[in-house]
């Protein structure tokens, strides 16, 4: 491995899917800013940093432009892309609803041991906002919503977090339209934290939605 290089080798083990973990790898360099927009993304060197082949690196570039991560255009470049403010409003939407779906389904339906992860995630964003730390927020948030997919105990939940879940990250990492005022968002997640560890799913997917502003039919605010 190169000094310079971005992505370390992968090293198979037992069960692990080699395309999966491809475009995992590649997708969390995107997310997180190790290859930022308009960078250019060359197969040949991403297979050798990888220690892979060309193709199954070719087949999860195509897999990220369907996402929107990468623009492709044969023959002459793959690069990243730059998220605009409209496809981040549509991915929080998107992010909001299914976290507030997925509780739903979790706190009815998840072991004892599962709840206290839900309500120590959401006790993580209240310390994040008591200390004016939206990375920490983002990321209990993101933590919250993987326990209440693994705890809904639904196969196509975790199909689509398993899916989607760079996608989210990347879009709304650090974007301002996630974030509200400390005084109403700490006493929506104070709210969300409650009704989870009373098991109370209806009223965990509201506070879902009270938490991120989302009204049901609602047409979202034009650009």
């Amino acid at each position: 491995m190169h000094t310079n290089d971005t992505l370390a080798p992968i090293e198979l083990v037992s069960g692990m899917i080699l395309s999966d973990e491809i475009y995992a790898r590649i997708g969390a360099a995107i997310a997180d800013g190790r290859f930022p927009p308009g960078h250019r993304l060359r197969d040949v060197e991403l297979a050798r940093q990888l220690g892979v082949s060309r193709t199954p690196v070719r087949e999860a570039l195509q897999r990220l432009e369907r996402f929107g991560l990468v623009e492709i255009v044969v023959g002459r470049y793959t690069r990243v892309t730059a998220p605009d403010d409209e496809l981040r409003r549509d991915t929080a939407e998107f992010a909001a609803f299914f976290l507030g779906n997925a509780l739903n389904l979790a706190v009815s339906r998840c072991t004892d041991e599962q709840l206290a992860a839900l309500v120590a995630a959401a006790d993580s964003a209240l310390e994040g906002i008591s200390a004016g730390d939206a990375a920490a927020v983002f990321a209990a948030a993101s933590t919250l919503g993987d326990l209440a997919t693994r705890g809904a105990r639904n196969g196509v939940f975790t199909t689509v977090i398993h899916e989607t879940s760079i996608v989210v990250a990347r879009n709304l990492r650090g974007w301002s339209g996630v974030r509200a005022e400390a005084g109403p968002r700490r006493e929506n997640w104070h709210l969300l934290r409650e009704r989870i560890a009373a098991r109370d799913a209806e009223g965990a997917e509201d506070a879902v939605r009270r938490l991120y502003g989302l009204t049901p039919g609602a047409v979202p605010p034009s650009s």
